[in-house]
């Protein structure tokens, strides 16, 4: 349980009663073979990682908010890299508790280094997103340039340390992004298939 309230989407009582031929229990528990890597993943070591990444987060959201508040104004490289790394931990947090709680897609439910690479990319986009002036962000709004600067350096070793993971854990990605362009590809090609014959059939009626 998260924050003593939060409670896990998909929890042993519910998955006794749960008729999903992708749910399946042995001697170890209830587990699952995982959209993106076909891995075997049990629930409760899955939900125990996201807890302790999540208590992990806020012990460390805490020890930034309190640095933030303490850098004085002419320590602007200093502030930018607190509030950089406060907007790494802060998407991590977030990702984990929206993990954590959905209860409707066994799509959340993957290994530890998946989900490592997901947070991955939900940095990098975002990291485009703040340098495109789309997102308005109270850790970027006084010094955007460092904070991007810092987000650029920073944010893999970040996610490594936040992990416990080694540093070959990010050099493949399994995340939905890779999975998305391959369906992209594809209903590209239909409707350019689709444009085809459309267009031959407007041709014959002329």
């Amino acid at each position: 349980m998260l924050d003593q309230k939060h409670k896990r989407g998909f929890a042993d009582e519910r998955l006794k009663h749960f008729s999903e031929p992708k749910v399946h229990k042995d001697d170890g528990g209830f587990y699952i073979n995982t959209l993106s890597e076909n891995i075997k993943v049990y629930f409760d070591d899955y939900y125990l990682f996201l807890e302790k990444v999540y208590a992990r987060c806020c012990q460390e959201s805490g020890i930034l908010d309190k640095k933030i508040n303490a850098t004085g104004d002419d320590s602007t490289e200093t502030a930018a890299y607190y509030r950089a790394r406060k907007i790494i931990v802060d998407i991590t947090q977030k990702t984990a508790m929206s993990f954590y709680t959905d209860d409707s897609n066994f799509g959340v439910i993957m290994t530890p280094w998946c989900f490592g690479t997901v947070i991955l990319e939900k940095v990098e986009i975002y990291r485009e997103r703040l340098a495109r002036g789309d997102v308005n962000d109270p850790n970027a709004t006084a010094y955007p340039y460092y904070v991007i600067k810092y987000l650029d350096e920073i944010y893999k070793k970040t996610l490594l340390d936040i992990f416990d993971f080694p540093s070959e854990a990010f050099k493949m990605r399994w995340q939905y992004s890779e999975l998305l362009k391959r369906y992209s590809r594809v209903l590209s090609d239909i409707t350019t298939s689709l444009n085809s014959v459309l267009t031959k059939i407007r041709n014959y009626g002329t």
